[in-house]
């Protein structure tokens, strides 16, 4: 059966090798290169949802990070997607694992790893590498965040990660073509979901929680 494969990174020479990696063990696949999440959103979206996986790198533009997770989960919740980034310190890892992604894959993983790792997400199951388990607290805080995050729709992420960005009511009105007042609705139930008073809140919760540590150097 032919499987339907989403590499999304933005690094063109990374999706050639990932791309090369899953041909080696699968032999009927179509992969669809994405330099962005619009892109990837855009593919999954003509496929029909029939996308057997997705490869996210955390740090490509626009929404990123968790928070990029997050908006494929909302939208496409039946779409298995693992996380493919630089970073491999098991905090990072766990919280992933916990907000709902089916793997995690360090770039820095060998050929062999990684045929595996491909393998083991396409049966259903999900893979980390060895030795990358964080402790029970970083499991349990990072579930918490996710239940509070997870109540988010896919609009109501989108204008909370625009708020991230500073921008005002009015100009999200304008990116997303919907009117002022309707963001204001979402506004309230992004900050009533969050259990915060205030955008500053839920911009501060948003960017602690849902970003990584810090940018890895890809």
């Amino acid at each position: 059966m032919t499987k339907k494969i989403v590499i999304g990174d933005d690094h063109p020479m990374v999706r050639a090798a990932l791309k090369t990696a899953i041909g080696s063990v699968v032999s009927d696949l179509i992969v669809f290169e994405c330099s962005s999440l619009d892109d990837i959103v855009a593919a999954i979206s003509a496929e029909r949802s029939a996308i057997d996986l997705v490869l996210l790198d955390l740090s490509m533009p626009g929404p990123h990070g968790f928070a990029a997770l997050f908006l494929l989960a909302a939208q496409f919740p039946t779409v298995p997607v693992a996380i493919v980034s630089a970073r491999s310190d098991p905090a990072t890892i766990e919280r992933a694992i916990a907000y709902g992604a089916s793997g995690y894959i360090p770039k820095s993983v060998d050929l062999h790893d990684l045929k595996t790792a491909i393998t083991t997400i396409l049966a259903g199951e999900i893979w980390i590498s060895a030795g990358s388990s964080a402790g029970p607290r970083e499991c349990e805080d990072a579930n918490a965040v996710a239940g509070r995050f997870a109540s988010l729709s896919l609009q109501q992420m989108r204008i909370l990660m625009m708020i991230v960005e500073g921008r005002l009511n009015k100009q999200i009105a304008g990116d997303l073509t919907i009117a002022e007042q309707t963001v204001k609705v979402h506004v309230s139930a992004i900050l009533r979901k969050l259990g915060v008073g205030s955008r500053t809140q839920a911009a501060v919760l948003a960017q602690r929680l849902l970003a990584t540590e810090s940018e890895p150097q890809e």
